[in-house]
């Protein structure tokens, strides 16, 4: 059963150089009619801050739309996926439009670094925000009266919605949906887009965003060989040893190249395995905890907790239910 909503009306608002991922998103979630599994229709429409024409972040693609600055006072929510432009070249009637729909009572949604839109109109002051982690130290310096987190996928603070690089775009949307229409929509949304329908593990809302991709060029093989040995115990020395290097050269080398140390990266591994493994089998916490090297359950309950704030039990029984829901 829907809850009775107050979200009925979305526009998503195009700059030039728009990124399409991130538009894609938005009309995804919001601007496709499922009305035959019972699912919310929203009155969705493309809106241009500049003219009807607009280029996108791929070369020789472009996107039009009828609607303008206009079709933003009557949308409930208004969302802002990235695009090519400096934070101080936006347009001036743009901003008005996202203040005069925060002071009614919208609410505003940055996919990425549309984020810096939302700086630009001042929505960010004395609020927390999210964003893709390249941006997260000049987003802090450009709008210095925002907390800047860039170690979450998305944050909601009141009208203000924030969210990290490209797919934590559908994690936000997702959580607008969930909030307004409850678990049972947001869930079946999910499974039409085969995505899962929480990346956090439970009921908190904040996880620690994933590493980013490296280019690995000399610790690769070693990488390779933690991955399929996640249930072996390994020192610092035996990986250096691996990589035929001193384990001072081979811990700088691995930051270097993963942009964290060998322990936490393997930690990080072994609770992605796990994540796996609780969701897809049926295997026994305690067995489970053994083939991911953790040892015991309440060793890996431990780094659940530091990490996804919630327990592998918890975890298990939150996503299988959601699953099936």
């Amino acid at each position: 059963m829907q809850k009775a909503a107050t979200l009925t009306n979305v526009a998503a608002v195009l700059l030039d150089g728009v990124h399409p991922f991130e538009l894609g998103v938005v009309c995804e979630v919001f601007g496709l009619d499922r009305s035959d599994a019972g699912l919310p229709v929203y009155d969705f429409a493309t809106v241009s801050a500049e003219g009807p024409t607009l280029t996108t972040h791929v070369p020789g693609m472009t996107i039009s739309t009828p609607h303008g600055l206009e079709r933003l006072a009557e949308a409930d929510l208004i969302a802002i996926p990235s695009a090519g432009r400096r934070f101080d070249q936006y347009p001036p009637e743009l901003l008005d439009a996202l203040r005069e729909a925060v002071d009614r009572g919208a609410r505003v949604l940055s996919l990425c670094a549309g984020v810096f839109v939302l700086g630009a109109a001042g929505l960010l002051d004395g609020r927390r925000c999210a964003v893709h982690w390249r941006y997260a130290r000049e987003l802090a310096v450009q709008f210095p009266r925002t907390r800047v987190d860039p170690d979450v996928l998305y944050v909601d603070e009141g009208p203000v919605i924030t969210s990290a690089g490209t797919a934590a775009g559908i994690d936000a949307c997702l959580h607008i949906v969930r909030t307004e229409h409850g678990s049972e929509v947001a869930n079946a949304i999910a499974r039409r887009m085969v995505v899962p329908p929480h990346r956090d593990g439970g009921q908190a809302q904040y996880v620690e965003r994933p590493l980013p991709v490296s280019r690995c060029d000399t610790v690769g093989e070693v990488l390779t060989w933690m991955e399929r040995n996640l249930d072996a115990p390994v020192t610092v020395e035996e990986l250096a040893a691996r990589a035929h290097m001193s384990p001072r050269t081979f811990a700088r080398r691995f930051q270097q190249e993963t942009g964290t140390t060998p322990y936490r990266w393997l930690l990080r591994q072994r609770v992605l395995l796990a994540q796996a493994l609780l969701e897809g089998t049926d295997e026994t916490v305690d067995a489970i905890a053994f083939r991911a090297g953790f040892g015991n359950a309440a060793a890996m309950r431990h780094q659940f907790m530091k990490a996804l704030g919630t327990t592998p039990n918890a975890f298990r029984r939150t996503f299988r239910v959601r699953l099936a829901g």
